[in-house]
This record gives C-alpha cells, structure tokens and sequence, in this order.
C-alpha cells in the first residue's frame, strides 16, 4: 500500500436519476426513480428523494410504486448516459494514464501516475477540482474517494456521498475500518455477513481480532485469506487502465411468460444476433456460446457449447444457441432468455472451423440497436403504434421540446422543458398526432468550459474526513 492517499475513486451520484432531475427542471428536489417500467422490470438508480422511501438499486419495481407511489418513474435513456459518462472518463483521463472505469458512473483513478498528486495535500486539491470541474462540464456532482488503496478509496467515496470530497490518510485506516460493520468491505454481501453475525463477527475490527485461521475455517481458504487482509487495511491491487472483457452477452425478462417453443426459439435466435452485434462492435470473437434459460417457477439452466476456433459469425452463434434449446425443457413456460460468448479473442477462425452456413445478419444502424437495448431494459414488447416511453424526449411543431410523463388509451401526455427552461406546461395528445415526434436529448450545460479553461471552484470544498 502507498504512503500517500493518491489512489481517487468518483462515484458519480444516483448518476441516472441526477441526469433525469437536471435534464427536467419540474423533476429536481423530487423523488426519480429509472428503470424497468413492466410488471418484472427493476430500478436501475433511485434519486436520493426516493430513497428517503426505502427505493434503492435492484428492487423490484412493483415494491419501488408502493413504497414511493408519487414518484415519477422513467425509462432509462442509455446514449445520454454514455455521452455524459464520456465527458467524466475524459476529465479523469485529463489525471492519470491510469484511470480504471468500473461502469458508466465510477472509475478508479492512479494521481501519482499521472503525475498529478504526490501526497496528501496535492491530492486534496486534485479532488476538490474535479468534482469542480464535474460540475461546470455536466451539471452534475460526483463524489470522491483518496486513499492509499483502491479498497479504502472505494470505502472513503461511500463516506463521501453525496456531492463530498473524503481522505483516508495513511497511518489511520485500522482506526477508521475497526468500528464499521462487515458490509463495508468488498464481497461481503448479506450471506457472508449473516454467517460472520453468527459466528459472534459484526464490525471490521472483530474479523481482524477473529485470527486468519478463523476466518479460513468459516468462510474457507480463498475468501478467509482475502478477508483478514482487508480487515487489516491491506490490499496491494493496481489501478488497471484495460480491464480484460471476459464475456459477451445479452438477455431479455419478458412481462408475460412464453410458453411457445417457436416463440423461444425465435427469442433466442434475435438474442444471438443481438449478442453478435455487441461482439463486432468491441472487435473481438468467442469460442464458448452460452444459452441462459429461467424457467416460470425462477428455476435457471445455463447451457454452453465450445467451438473449434473462436468466430464472430451470426449464423454460427445462432445455430449453436438453437442447439444448446434443444437441450432445454421449457414446459411450464420461459420468463428470462439470455444468448452469451464468452473465451473471448481478437481474431476469428475463419470457414476452416466454420460450423454454420447461410446468409450473415443484416447490418443495423445505432438507433435499432439502442432500442433493442431499451427493449432489455424495460422488458416491454413494442405495439404496433408509435411507442412514447416515459421520460424520453420529444419535440413539437408548435410547443418544441419536451419529455413524455407518460402514455395510454391512445393518449401520450408531454411536459414542455428544457434544462434550463425552468418547469414547463403540460399537454396531452394522440400518440398518433403526426406534429409529435420522437427527438434527441438536449446538453444538460449549455457552454460547458473550453479546452485548457478547466471549471474554478466556488465556495468552501467540502472536504469531509473521518
């Protein structure tokens, strides 16, 4: 471990939601909730209004409306996620070759790499403007995490949260980490934890008193070894810029069961095209096809089928997924298919190995792929008239631009806004009216900073240190 806290985590906050709220000004200081709106769709991120509820990441979405039945509910809009994560990773890579996304909304950042942080007070500073900076770039707030590891990095940002700044100096982790519950370290979830409770463990500082021999009797070698040095504050992992994709893979839950094995097929044979897309686009190809099937009663059965040479044609992927169906009982009826490569290299075997033949997928623009992404998302068949999903954008001919709150009985109602409008009116139409149209998100900053006029700070930083 260093001896200066120049490891930077950001977490960027409720990073979904906080998009929504800034890009729909009658939605900021309200309850946001983004996610799958179906009947088995679940919350991808809850605004922090919403969580004052109960609302929080991977509930069900039904649970979500009854604790939080006034919130506003929204489909994800991806592209506009993407772009603004784009602009974060880019003032982080403005820090450090070494900077390690973990998802769209958090990354690890290497400061002494990059040459930008030495010790404690200049890594402070770096902290302090990049949420600055985060904020004249995007409109949004992050918080960040500095640390001598990227464990306690993680940890300090937690602590951070939200729109703070933490430092874990060194030479005080064990005293910061003793009295905090087992939950804080990473890969402690709610079973390690109920057995650790039952073995008399609730607190970091109870693991590190507990012995390693202990904790290898009760959590086993791998993980009781991994657990007693992080108790300990030790952890030794670099910030790594390119982390290895292991697997390729898509899956989609559907709102009713399918209990046509036709219907499956067909299912799986889109998921395999889907999946083949996703594989071209990071230009690589896979050995190890992989057919994920949960049955009507949550049962899951996963099947795979390893090829000769690694290949990225379509109509092998497909061909193999309806053989590994074949394998598969779907009586009763199917709620959740999945098609996935994985054994992943960046090259192909070409018709030396091929095991399919026939006529190659058609080529899709980026528009019908990110629908067929929004399809995952909101586990939602699309009707044949125009689809108005809540809270993406619109526009117009009269009124301009504006976002859907909602839609049905052949009605799609639309509040007139922009980001920075102010709150907007709201009108209601046909969702056939042909002066409605489906637009492109508008910039949550209007003029974000130039290049080499990074964002000044305004106020006090705050500086939070335990």
């Amino acid at each position: 471990m260093r001896s200066a806290p120049t490891i930077l985590h950001l977490d960027m906050d409720a990073f979904y939601a906080s998009v929504e709220q800034a890009s729909k000004p009658s939605l900021r200081g309200k309850a946001v909730v983004v996610g799958g709106l179906g009947p088995r769709g679940v919350v991808a991120t809850a605004s922090y209004e919403a969580r004052v509820f109960g609302v929080h990441s991977a509930m069900p979405m039904g649970q979500a409306r009854r604790l939080a039945p006034n919130a506003a509910y929204l489909v994800p809009r991806f592209a506009l996620y993407r772009s603004i994560s784009e602009q974060v990773m880019t003032l982080l890579r403005e820090l450090s070759p070494l900077v390690e996304p973990l998802s769209l909304d958090e990354a690890f950042v290497d400061l002494e790499a990059g040459g930008t942080a030495w010790d404690e007070r200049s890594a402070r500073l770096v902290g302090t403007k990049l949420r600055a900076d985060i904020r004249a770039v995007t409109g949004l707030t992050g918080s960040v995490g500095l640390a001598a590891s990227k464990m306690l990095a993680k940890i300090a940002s937690e602590q951070a949260k939200p729109d703070g700044l933490v430092v874990i100096e060194p030479g005080t982790e064990r005293t910061m980490l003793e009295p905090m519950p087992v939950r804080t370290l990473p890969g402690v979830g709610p079973a390690t934890g109920d057995h650790l409770r039952r073995a008399g463990i609730h607190t970091v500082g109870e693991i590190a008193e507990a012995g390693e021999d202990e904790l290898v009797r009760l959590l086993g070698k791998a993980h009781g070894h991994a657990l007693f040095a992080m108790a300990l504050a030790r952890d030794e992992r670099p910030v790594v810029a390119e982390r290895e994709t292991k697997s390729v893979s898509v899956e989609d839950t559907y709102d009713v069961d399918i209990h046509d094995r036709v219907r499956v097929g067909t299912e799986v044979q889109r998921l395999a095209d889907r999946c083949v897309r996703r594989l071209r686009g990071a230009g690589l190809s896979g050995r190890t096809i992989v057919l994920k099937v949960r049955r009507y009663d949550f049962s899951t059965l996963t099947r795979s089928e390893t090829l000769r040479g690694p290949t990225d044609d379509p109509a092998v992927v497909r061909e193999a997924a309806a053989r590994l169906l074949d394998s598969v009982d779907t009586t009763g009826g199917v709620r959740l298919l999945g098609v996935g490569v994985s054994g992943l290299a960046d090259y192909t075997q070409e018709d030396l190995f091929a095991q399919a033949a026939g006529a190659g997928v058609g080529e899709e623009t980026p528009e019908a792929e990110e629908q067929a992404e929004e399809k995952a998302v909101t586990h939602q068949e699309a009707p044949a008239e125009r689809r108005w999903s809540a809270g993406h954008d619109v526009r117009h001919a009269e009124f301009g631009h504006g976002w859907v709150q909602g839609s049905g009985l052949g009605r799609v109602t639309v509040r007139f806004e922009t980001p920075e409008s102010g709150p907007g009116r709201v009108k209601t139409f046909r969702v056939d009216d042909p002066a409605l149209e489906s637009a492109d998100p508008l910039p949550l900053v209007s003029t974000p900073p130039g290049a080499g006029q990074p964002a000044q700070a305004s106020g006090p930083p705050d500086t939070r240190t335990p």
